[in-house]
């Protein structure tokens, strides 16, 4: 897909949009972000318009917007019914696609099966927030299916970039790596995990903005890389230049201890997550995983040393793993 168009981002600055802004202001889009614009930590690109407003408050939105139509509207920060519904009112007739970020968290937990695909049903007693998108699908279904509102339904996976690091700790597990100190896996760290880095989803998404196919479809985007969690903690701890020590802890556990991380690991991480991308590279051919983890990792850490003022420990996680393998050693 080579023709401009008018595409509206509403958010723009998180690790998806920032990325798929940029692919398509590179492709030659005329590009509009619509945000608060208080976010620094993606820049957004010299050749964007940007409009300020509140997402969440339909008279700052409209106006921001006032009248405009677009070929695209992108939307990034809606998480409930609400948010989409109010999208489709105020878009309805003004808009060519209204593409609507999911997530594959949203399938079924546990997966009855592997791979993924855009049939697996959508399930997850665990994790409201999945919940919550699955609703928010539900609603963009029935919106195509009485009222011909052009809907896209994107379900990424865990999309990372240089300032996000995908461990339960984050940054407080590479301070610890690098203080000698053991660190926590979920689980016994062989279930795998897909990782894909925002480069490569804006790929996908970009080529699916516009396309006429796509009207109506739901597509899982998240590439083919697919390596174990110890693999992830490994390649982690020796882009921070040491050989990592891992402690490896029940996901029930580990929720009990810290029910704050629960949802997230229950209703997602613990299960091995492989997901078949035929569907989107039968529309966008180029789509493919062109950075695996190991490279990745390398990236996240030349990135946070470079900002040490991004290197959050986090003193109660950094309580909790010493607990957690205090308890695993015990057993």
């Amino acid at each position: 897909m080579t023709a401009t168009k008018r595409i509206l981002f509403l958010g723009g600055s998180g690790v998806i949009s920032a990325a798929t802004v940029q692919r398509a202001v590179e492709a030659g889009h005329h590009v509009t972000v619509l945000n608060r614009g208080t976010t620094t930590l993606r820049p957004l690109p010299d050749d964007v318009r940007r409009l300020t407003g509140d997402l969440r408050d339909p008279a700052s939105l409209d106006a921001a917007l006032g009248g405009e139509e677009f070929d695209v509207v992108a939307q990034f920060m809606a998480f409930t019914t609400e948010h989409v519904a109010a999208d489709v009112e105020r878009f309805d007739g003004r808009v060519g696609q209204y593409v609507f970020i999911s997530s594959a968290s949203a399938y079924q937990k546990p997966p009855s099966r592997l791979p993924v695909t855009e049939s697996t049903p959508l399930r997850n007693p665990f994790w409201q927030y999945s919940r919550d998108k699955a609703a928010c699908e539900d609603l963009l279904v029935a919106a195509y299916r009485d009222r011909g509102f052009p809907a896209t339904i994107i379900r990424p996976s865990h999309t990372y970039d240089r300032t996000i690091l995908p461990t339960t700790g984050g940054w407080t597990d590479v301070a610890r790596m690098r203080a000698g100190k053991p660190v926590v896996v979920h689980g016994d760290g062989t279930s795998l995990w897909t990782l894909t880095h925002a480069k490569d989803v804006a790929v996908g998404l970009e080529g699916l903005l516009g396309h006429p196919a796509a009207t109506g479809e739901a597509f899982t985007l998240t590439g083919d890389h697919t390596p174990t969690w110890d693999q992830v903690y490994t390649w982690l701890g020796q882009a921070a230049g040491v050989e990592p020590e891992l402690v490896h802890v029940a996901s029930e556990t580990i929720a009990l201890a810290a029910p704050e991380h629960g949802p997230g690991l229950l209703g997602d991480k613990a299960h091995s997550m492989v997901f078949d991308n035929a569907k989107v590279r039968a529309l966008v051919p180029e789509f493919r995983t062109t950075t695996t983890y190991d490279e990745g990792a390398v990236e996240q850490i030349a990135w946070f040393d470079a900002h040490p003022h991004y290197q959050d420990v986090d003193p109660a996680f950094d309580a909790l793993s010493d607990r957690l393998v205090a308890h695993a050693r015990a057993i």
